[in-house]
């Protein structure tokens, strides 16, 4: 399908809030990215994801401690995504270009591709968001069914027990499948990507050949083919549960939307940041440990309407932004704690699959 259009509305809702959370950078003079809390924490977790690594593969611990470090790397991994990486990509980690492309390079060192993150995140999911057939976070077919327009399987019925294992798939799927599916097919689901540059060419074999050679080629030499496999599969499947659990709390629950264009006009019937409130939901919004952990990424609805402001602002921002809803109508999705959102995954996941 073409990439639908969204609607102009005569509503200013878009435009009121941007006015106001201008405002409150301005009458406190601060900037948007990132501060010397966010720097902190970047040192803070790529040193301790680098110093695991190390220490698996240089100094070889006993089996039960490299398996606990493990574990720990698959953390650290997606802590790196959720708190360096992510806001790297958006612009938002620092006020400085190079800095901001430097914390988001860390995602070649995590096993994804920092070009085709860019293309499948910044631009198709943060604007067409929850489309079916358009935002490639939620094609997962045929295993998963995530809105009421995929097609129904009778496996379906079962994807709310079956569906963790496949979450924890994720990075593996990132690492050996994902990346080179949209390099040699050129799109991202249905939809096609922009003609990469010479440059970006050789980035992407270049990071892939990176990871390659640190977290398999290295490992094996160093400490064998088994413990290295062992060892390369929890850590990974840490990741890849964590990661999946994150996103899909964002936007695969019960009270977020699926809409879809108009057949005739291919328009989406709210304005853009309409769309973003009512396709997204927060959730433990004040769980200092989880906010911490997942940078800021249980605030969704701020980030999908401001992804260019560091996810260290979202608990100031998040009142300005759930007043103005308030104030034009607007439901605005939030759970008080993260059980509670998983809960409605599930939920929404078993409707999903009986609902024919």
């Amino acid at each position: 399908m073409s990439t639908p259009k969204f609607l102009h509305s005569s509503s200013n809702f878009h435009t009121e809030l941007k006015r106001r959370v201008n405002q409150y950078f301005e009458e406190l003079q601060k900037p948007s990215t990132g501060n010397f809390k966010l720097f902190f924490k970047a040192i803070f977790l790529t040193g301790s994801y680098a110093a695991l690594y190390v220490h698996l593969v240089y100094f070889t611990p006993p089996v039960w401690l490299a398996l606990l470090e493990c574990v720990l790397l698959g953390c650290f991994t997606a802590a790196v995504g959720f708190n360096v990486m992510h806001d790297g990509a958006h612009g938002s980690f620092s006020k400085s270009k190079a800095v901001n492309k430097l914390a988001a390079v860390s995602v070649n060192f995590l096993g994804a591709s920092y070009i085709m993150w860019c293309m499948k995140h910044n631009i198709i999911h943060h604007t067409y968001t929850n489309i079916d057939g358009v935002d490639d976070d939620i094609e997962i077919k045929p295993y998963l069914r995530m809105c009421p327009t995929q097609k129904h399987h009778k496996i379906h019925r079962f994807q709310h027990y079956y569906v963790w294992f496949l979450y924890s798939l994720l990075h593996l799927f990132w690492v050996f499948a994902s990346d080179y599916k949209k390099y040699f097919s050129g799109k991202i689901g249905t939809v096609p990507i922009r003609k990469m540059t010479l440059r970006e060419h050789i980035a992407f074999w270049a990071a892939k050949i990176i990871y390659a050679v640190l977290f398999m080629v290295i490992p094996i030499i160093k400490l064998g083919f088994l413990p290295w496999l062992i060892g390369f599969l929890t850590a990974s499947l840490v990741t890849g549960f964590i990661i999946s659990v994150v996103f899909q709390l964002a936007h695969t629950v019960e009270e977020t939307a699926f809409p879809l264009p108009t057949g005739d006009t291919n328009k989406i019937e709210n304005e853009w940041a309409i769309h973003q409130v009512l396709t997204t939901a927060n959730f433990a919004t004040k769980n200092k440990l989880i906010c911490w952990l997942v940078g800021g990424l249980n605030f969704q609805i701020e980030h999908h309407l401001f992804p260019r402001i560091s996810h260290v602002h979202y608990p100031a921002i998040s009142k300005i932004i759930k007043q103005t809803c308030e104030e034009f109508n607007i439901k605005y999705n939030e759970f008080d704690r993260m059980r509670h959102a998983i809960i409605s995954h599930v939920l929404y996941l078993r409707k999903m699959g009986r609902l024919a």
